[in-house]
This record gives C-alpha cells, structure tokens and sequence, in this order.
C-alpha cells in the first residue's frame, strides 16, 4: 500500500485538492438537478405525493415523442452547419456538401415546425408560450449587450481623458439591486402621458405608449402590420423589459471585453496601421477574432443567465400586458409557488435544462473554430 501511494503521490495529491470542489459542485450542482428529476415523476405537493412516470411531462409536453423530434429537429440545426462548416473545403464536389447540408437543414426545420404544432395541441400552452418569450428575452437582450459592449470597450480602449471613471460608472447598472433597478423602470416605462419616457419621445412629436402595459407585438407597434406566431416578435411589454436588461449587462460586459482588448498585443494594431488599414478594418480583422473566445463566454453564460432571469420581469409585470411577459421561470414560479404543484414545476424545470443543454451546445458548435481551444 505504501509503495502505491509513493509511486502515485503527486496525482493523489491532486485529486484531494479538487476533492473539496467535487463534493461542493455535486451538492450544490448535480444533487439539486437529479432530485428535480425524481420531483417531477411524483405527484408532489408539499410532501411527495404517488408516482407518476411521464404524467407530469405528458401534460406539459402533450405529445412526449413530438418532444423528441422536436429537440432531433435543434440537433439537426446543428448538425447541417457543422457539415457544411467543417466540409465545405474538403470535397472537390462543391455542390454535394451545400445540398446535404441544405437538405438537412430542411428537415430539421421541418421536424420542429410539425412537432411544436403536435405539442400545442394538446400540451401546455401557457409554459411552451412561455418559452418563445423567452426565446424572445435572451436573443434581444444578448445581442445588444455583447453590441454595445464591444463597442464601448473599445472606444474605451483608445486614448480618452477619465477613462478609469467612465469604467466605474459602466459598473453601477450591474451592481444595482434587481428589485430596485427594475421599480424605477416601472415608473419610467409607466403608461401616464407625463412617465419620464413618454415626456422624452413626446419632444420628437411621437405619440405616448403603453409601455409596460402594451401587450402588442412589437411589429404591430413599429410598423402597424399585425402578424400572428412567432415573427410577430416580443409585445412592448417584454421589450421594455428587454430593455432594462440591457441597461444591467452592457457595462459589466464592456468592463469585461476591455480586459480582453489590454491583453492583445500592440504590435498587431501598429502593423495594421503601417499597412493602411481603417479603424474599422482593425476592429474587424483583429479585435473581434482575437476577442471570440471572451465573446463567446459572454454570450453562453448571458443566454443560461437570460433563460433564469426573474426578479426584474416579476417587479415589471403588470396584468395589461396579459401573459406576453410570462418568461419561462415565471411559469414554473407560478405553479411552484402559487398552485403548489412542485412536481409539475419540477418537470418544467428538466424540460428547461434538456433545451437549454442542446442550445449551449449548438453555440459551441457554431462558434468553436474562432475559440482556440484544440
């Protein structure tokens, strides 16, 4: 015995270090996640209830197999881009590749389209409803945070007189309490015709909103076209929220990416300029690459993070703008807490994790070849 420890010293040294983080991420990570999954096979109300099986996920789902099409339908999304990003090049065919991919891509489509119908049907409407908002929250709010802050940072990087204090003023929508940050944009996004927002528009001659208590598409407001579905886009309402999150985000990810920017060597940029490249051939050719990594951190971790997000949509609800505001944990919330079901939340909440996991993955799949990491 001793002679094995001697011999495998260093590496059982190493392992009782990470033991401590092991135990910590298995308690407070893998346990909660797996007993969620028991939760949700039994009827539970306060105290655990009789087994169900797949009740929960039937009622939710409607139809269990469209489900799964549905989520072979995302696979096969992402299935199509890699092929066509990773053989594109490599077949003197150019035309086979594009087709394959093309075809796939159609068929995944397909699947989702004709399996979502199937799970309307007969499923949970108001929980899958909730998820197209969601879907809504997280692409709006993400884009315009990694935007803005990527252009933030770099107007910071360059030469500015008090950088160091517009840097500390970017941090303070993020380090505001949710709850309170969220209040003061009720009262701003209000619907009176004096509310701080309309006051403002009023001055460019356009007409007061409803804000928060509009439960219009977003292309309805805009441009006076009504369309049903999901290119109808998210209601005002959930746009103001929308946001409020942007608000919150775009100064700790600007702080971020500006780290990152202090990391690329100066050498590349002077290079650039002795061969005559514009700022904005700069920001393109060498910024963005050699920021991908970091970029793409931001966006994996905001879109986990939008899909969670909570405590500011709750404080902004309001009953005008009906259930356009129902994000997808305001729905497990709702049937967690107010209707006491915590089985059927549970089942929620692993329905949630299963796409949240395929959608993670797609975006290591599209962005992988500008990360570095093999």
């Amino acid at each position: 015995m001793s002679k094995f420890i001697n011999k495998h010293s260093e590496k059982i040294t190493g392992y009782l270090f990470i033991l401590p983080a092991v135990l910590i991420i298995s308690l407070f990570g893998i346990f909660p996640v797996f007993f969620g999954m028991y939760m949700s096979v039994h009827k539970w109300k306060v105290f655990k209830g009789r087994f169900l099986g797949l009740e929960n996920y039937e009622k939710i789902l409607g139809n269990i197999p469209a489900f799964v099409f549905f989520i072979i339908g995302l696979l096969l999304l992402i299935l199509s881009y890699w092929m066509w990003s990773e053989f594109k090049t490599k077949f003197k065919n150019k035309i086979i590749i594009p087709l394959l991919s093309l075809a796939i891509l159609f068929l995944g489509l397909y699947l989702i389209n004709i399996n979502w119908d199937r799970m309307l049907l007969s499923g949970d409407e108001d929980y899958l409803y909730s998820l197209i908002y969601t879907l809504y929250y997280s692409f709006f709010t993400i884009i315009f945070e990694v935007g803005l802050g990527l252009i933030i940072a770099f107007a910071l990087y360059q030469k500015l007189a008090g950088k160091q204090f517009f840097q500390m003023i970017l941090l303070f929508p993020y380090i505001t309490p949710a709850v309170m940050g969220a209040a003061v944009f009720f009262l701003i996004f209000g619907k009176a015709e004096n509310s701080f927002l309309n006051q403002f528009i009023g001055i460019f001659g356009i007409e007061p909103q409803l804000w928060l208590f509009d439960k219009r598409p977003i292309t309805e407001v805009l441009f006076g076209i009504k369309i049903d579905g999901l290119f109808a886009g998210p209601s005002l309402a959930l746009m103001s929220s929308i946001l409020y999150g942007i608000w919150s985000y775009t100064g700790y990810y600007a702080i971020i990416l500006l780290a990152g920017l202090s990391i690329i060597p100066s050498d590349l940029y002077e290079a650039a300029k002795a061969e005559g490249a514009s700022r904005w051939q700069t920001f393109i050719k060498i910024t963005v690459p050699l920021l991908m990594p970091i970029i793409f951190f931001l966006m994996l971790t905001g879109f986990i993070n939008t899909f969670q997000a909570f405590n500011s949509i709750f404080v902004m609800q309001t009953s005008s703008a009906g259930d356009t505001m129902d994000v997808v944990t305001i729905e497990i919330f709702d049937h967690f807490w107010g209707r006491v079901k915590y089985g059927y939340a549970a089942a929620e909440g692993v329905i949630l994790f299963i796409i949240l996991n395929v959608l993670a993955i797609s975006q290591y799949v599209i962005f992988r070849k500008k990360l570095n990491y093999d």
